[in-house]
C-alpha cells in the first residue's frame, strides 16, 4: 500500500505514523509504505500519483475529488475518508500589513498553490466581505510558501493553523487568520484521502483494512495528543519534527478535529453537496471550454464513499 501525502510530515498525519508505529497496519496484513512530496520537491501532486498508479492513496483537499471528476482527461478519484472532521486552515496575512479582513486583500499579492480552485475561492472570499476580489497571484514552490508571508514576498497565503499557525505563534509572529466558514464559504472537508475508483470497485478490501488500522491511529491520537506527538517526532522525518514542544501543542490545537461524535472518517452528504452546490452558483467549476457546470451535472455521490469505513 502507498500513501502520498499532501504535504512533508506534520500532526495532519499523526494517526497515519501511530498506526505504524503501534503496528497496527502489520495486524491486518498492510505493508505501508509513505511518500512525502518533499522527496521530488512537490513535482506531482499526491492526487496525480493516485491517478498515474504510483499511489494507492492521496491525502488532498476535497476539490481535488471534484477536480478528478469534472475533467474529461482525468481517472476518477473518490473520497474514502475524511482525515478531519472540522476545516483547520485559514488563509492568513501578517497583524503588522494591516490586512485584518479578507476585503482588505485587493489589489494585494497571494501566495498560490495553484490548485484548481484555490485562487477563485479565496478572490470570493474577498468579495462576500464586500470586496472586488483582485488579486496578484504568485506561484513559488510549494514546500516554500508559508514563508512567502514573513519573507515579504507575498502579503497572504493558505495554511493550516494547528501547524503554520502555530510555528508562527512560537516565532512570535502575530498573524491574522479568516476562515473560510466565517466568510461564507462553505468549504469541504480538509484534508481527505483519495483512491482511484477502480481500486475501490475492485480490490476494496485492502483499503478497508488500511483504513480500520488507520482508523485506530486516529482514536489514539485523539485520546492521547502528547505521546501521538512523542511517537510522529519519534518515527517521521520532516522539518519541526525535532521540536517536541511545539509538536505538543500543534497535537493538542488538533486532536478534537479528528473525530466526529467518536467517530473518524466518516463524512456526511450534505457537506459535500452544499460545496459542490457554492462551487457551482459562484461559477467556479466549468468545462475545459470555460462553459459553466451546474450543480446538477455533478454527482456528489460518486465523489465520496464512506462503504470502505463500515
Amino acid at each position: 500500500m502507498k500513501l502520498a501525502l499532501d504535504w512533508t510530515p506534520n500532526t495532519n498525519h499523526t494517526g497515519i505514523y501511530v498506526a505504524r508505529a503501534k503496528g497496527y497496519y502489520d495486524e491486518v496484513g498492510v505493508d505501508l509504505a509513505i511518500h512525502s512530496p518533499a522527496d521530488d520537491d512537490y513535482e506531482t501532486t499526491p492526487a496525480k500519483r493516485v491517478a498515474r498508479g504510483d499511489a494507492t492513496v492521496a491525502i488532498a483537499p476535497s476539490e481535488s475529488a471534484i477536480s478528478y471528476h469534472t475533467h474529461p482527461d482525468y481517472p476518477s478519484l473518490t473520497a474514502i475518508a475524511a482525515v478531519c472532521q472540522r476545516d483547520t486552515s485559514a488563509i492568513v496575512t501578517l497583524a503588522s500589513s494591516g490586512i485584518d479582513r479578507p476585503k482588505k486583500l485587493d489589489n494585494s499579492t497571494y501566495a498560490s498553490y495553484d490548485a484548481r480552485f484555490e485562487d477563485d475561492i479565496v478572490r470570493q472570499l474577498i468579495r462576500n466581505d464586500g470586496g472586488r476580489g483582485e488579486l496578484e497571484i504568485l506561484t513559488p514552490p510549494k514546500l516554500g510558501i508559508p514563508n512567502t508571508l514573513v519573507e515579504g514576498d507575498a502579503d497572504a497565503t493558505w495554511v493550516f493553523m494547528p501547524w503554520e499557525g502555530v510555528q508562527a505563534e512560537r516565532d512570535g509572529i502575530d498573524l491574522n487568520a479568516f476562515a473560510l466558514d466565517d466568510y461564507g464559504v462553505p468549504y469541504g472537508y480538509t484534508p481527505v484521502m483519495l483512491a482511484h475508483s477502480d481500486r475501490i470497485d475492485d480490490r476494496g478490501d485492502d483499503l478497508e483494512r488500511f483504513l480500520d488500522a488507520t482508523r485506530r491511529g486516529y482514536e489514539f491520537a485523539a485520546a492521547d495528543p502528547d505521546e501521538a506527538a512523542a511517537i510522529l517526532g519519534d518515527t517521521a522525518e520532516g522539518p519541526g519534527l525535532d521540536d517536541e514542544t511545539f509538536l505538543r501543542e500543534s497535537q493538542r490545537r488538533i486532536a478534537d478535529a479528528y473525530l466526529e461524535d467518536g467517530t473518524w472518517g466518516r463524512m456526511r452528504r450534505e457537506r459535500w453537496a452544499a460545496f459542490v452546490e457554492w462551487l457551482a452558483d459562484e461559477s467556479l467549476v466549468q468545462t475545459l471550454d470555460g462553459d459553466r457546470l451546474s450543480a446538477d451535472e455533478i454527482d456528489v455521490d460518486a465523489l465520496y464513499t464512506n462503504a470502505l469505513l463500515d
